[in-house]
């Protein structure tokens, strides 16, 4: 896959830099005149620091990784937060001087007189407001909104689900990215004292534990060995659970792989790899399938044939698979499994959800349009839980982190 080259990354930077202190500069000698100097002189200092720290972080990104540092959230959080705001900011002033060309023009061409600009920056003005507002709200993403675990309820309906399954609760958490969390350690126990109070009978892990290797996960084992579940705690891996994505060697992949499967064993999960479990209850079962990652774009290395070799062909069958690319392009039509349970896609941790006004956006829903929530296609359901952790930009504005809570409905007469 071609990759955009990093200079014309740094020039597109430096425009959005040059241009949203253009439209700053505007806006100030409009209506603050007296104070544009100082105003000025503080955001070029702010915007100097923040690019020490993102090219301090760009620079020795590998040492890092390699020391899982807490400072990459940082990083992460400094650039996104800015950029963004910037960006903004810069696109609403392009449009203001756009405006203000085609209309000097059109005086110019028809009109034959001067164009009157005491109006100019009036977009830019609407554009720092939006902006600022921007700004706070992805602060507020860091600081709070990432913290402001939501559980998020359905019913499975089916007529396979067997009655002694009717009620069964099973609680769904994804994408922990524990490298992201630094040493929040207290809301975090607070999460996992919400899942225990819905008093699930079984707890499902779709991956992501980690961001690059399994070293950030040995902290957090005794946070996550406290999740309770009446009959069994199950998991899989998500494409970040590899070690691909740190400078580490063959070896120390391997090495990091093998540690991860012990702390999931330490957190009381078992771990699924291209197998399945019988579930019981009473005289009657059903079927858990978990498979390595398989998704667009990333690893395809689960092997669902293998996973439902021995599987009853009538049972109702739940699989586990991080990506939910995996529904469309190996589940849905291809074999008769009734639910999926993905992640991976965080619903971009931002977007619009107000589910009483049928409104549900997310800017990932371009990559993923089955980001967040239940599907249903061709008779099998799909549940994309939107994440418990965050990755690069270590925020959420609008997307909350996502306890799910499912629960099993039997339409058996």
């Amino acid at each position: 896959m071609h990759r955009p080259s990093p200079i014309i990354f740094l020039i597109i930077l430096l425009l959005v830099e040059w241009y949203s202190y253009k439209g700053l500069s505007s806006v100030l000698s409009t209506y603050m005149p007296r104070k544009s100097l100082w105003i000025r002189a503080v955001y070029i200092v702010l915007s100097v620091l923040v690019i020490i720290v993102v090219g301090e972080g760009v620079y020795g990104y590998k040492v890092l990784l390699s020391e899982n540092s807490s400072w990459i959230p940082i990083v992460f959080g400094a650039f996104v937060v800015t950029y963004m705001s910037k960006f903004l900011f810069a696109l609403t002033h392009l449009i203001d001087d756009v405006v203000y060309v085609v209309r000097w023009a059109f005086g110019k061409i028809f009109i034959k007189s001067k164009y009157n600009s005491s109006r100019r920056h009036f977009i830019t003005t609407l554009g720092l407001g939006a902006t600022a507002m921007l700004f706070g709200g992805l602060l507020y993403g860091i600081f709070r909104g990432k913290f402001n675990f939501r559980v998020m309820e359905e019913d499975i309906v089916s007529d396979k689900i067997p009655k002694a399954f009717d009620g069964c609760r099973i609680v769904q958490i994804s994408d922990l990215h524990l490298g992201s969390f630094i040493n929040e350690y207290e809301p975090v126990e607070k999460a996992i004292e919400m899942i225990n109070s819905l008093t699930p009978d079984y707890v499902v892990f779709t991956g992501d534990m980690v961001n690059n290797n399994a070293q950030e996960a040995v902290s957090w084992i005794d946070v996550f060995k406290k999740i309770k579940a009446k009959k069994g705690k199950y998991s899989i891996f998500g494409n970040h659970d590899y070690a691909d994505y740190g400078p580490q060697s063959d070896t120390q992949k391997i090495e990091s792989i093998q540690l991860l499967k012990e702390i999931h064993a330490k957190m009381g999960f078992k771990l699924l790899e291209d197998e399945h479990v019988l579930l019981e209850q009473g005289n009657e079962s059903i079927h858990l399938i978990g498979v390595h990652n398989w998704g667009a774009g990333f690893h395809q290395i689960g092997d669902l044939d293998k996973a439902l070799v021995g599987v009853d062909e009538d049972k109702f069958k739940i699989l586990l698979s991080h990506d939910p690319t995996h529904f469309d392009k190996k589940v849905k039509g291809k074999t008769n499994i009734d639910l999926t349970l993905s992640g991976h896609t965080h619903g971009a941790q931002m977007g619009i959800e107000i589910p009483d006004w049928g409104i549900k956006w997310s800017p990932i829903k371009y990559k993923y349009p089955k980001w967040g929530g239940l599907y249903e296609e061709e008779g099998q359901k799909l549940y994309v839980n939107r994440g418990f952790g965050v990755l690069a930009y270590p925020g959420r504005l609008g997307v909350p982190p996502e306890i799910t809570l499912l629960t099993l409905r039997s339409s058996k007469a």
